[in-house]
């Protein structure tokens, strides 16, 4: 099965029709499967393209923008500081949910899934889809970056009046790809435990993307998770 047959959400299958096209993705499917051989790759294969899954792109409202999955057991599902239910939430996604508790008021999730706000139009995408087991960074370089930039591009053409949220320089570094003429970027540090402390609490990401959004003629997004 090619590698891009995995996204079987139509609308992307239809915005991204050239670029799933390219022979990059098939030298990328080979490098994955070669991987394999060798490593534990997460998240699991029908989890890659989760997010493109989960929210359609007639409905993207907001992206949030990630470097790439966390890399320890059931922890990555497909979907940016995402982790499956169950496994102790990682210190990016604590101080995430400090910052939800800080800006509007919900009280601290027990869930640790994103899917709630993904259903909603928040595209939860990583720049890097895979990762080696333990080896945080570890499928950088290797044709993900491609694939993820002509995403955002896509978006930001075809769309107005998204939020993009980038958090942290490597997010803001695809700043270029985005058009802020029709949307809004909204950057911080990232929530990691390292450059919190230095912006990222205290920059009310939520409030400030339903403002947005309301006054764009949007609906809000319900940002509480149970």
């Amino acid at each position: 099965m090619p590698l891009e047959a995995k996204i079987t959400n139509q609308s992307w299958r239809d915005v991204l029709a050239e670029e799933l096209k390219k022979p990059y993705l098939k030298e990328l499917k080979q490098t994955l499967q070669e991987e394999k051989l060798q490593h534990t790759i997460y998240p699991t294969d029908e989890n890659i393209f989760n997010a493109y899954n989960t929210t359609d792109f007639d409905n993207v409202k907001v992206v949030i923008l990630g470097q790439d999955p966390y890399h320890g057991e059931n922890q990555a599902h497909g979907l940016a500081f995402s982790v499956l239910n169950g496994v102790k939430h990682p210190p990016s996604l604590v101080n995430i949910f400090k910052e939800l508790q800080d800006d509007i008021g919900c009280p601290y999730p027990t869930t640790s899934e994103l899917t709630s706000w993904a259903s909603q139009g928040v595209f939860l995408i990583n720049a890097v889809l895979t990762v080696r087991a333990a080896n945080a960074a570890s499928h950088k370089d290797i044709g993900w970056e491609k694939f993820t930039d002509a995403t955002i591009k896509a978006i930001s053409e075809k769309k107005e009046h998204v939020v993009f949220i980038l958090w942290g320089r490597p997010a803001q570094m695809k700043e270029k790809l985005i058009d802020q003429s029709k949307h809004l970027i909204l950057k911080s540090p990232h929530p990691s435990p390292l450059s919190s402390y230095r912006g990222f609490f205290g920059s009310k990401p939520f409030s400030k993307t339903n403002e947005y959004l309301i006054a764009n003629g949007k609906s809000p997004i319900n940002w509480c998770l149970k």
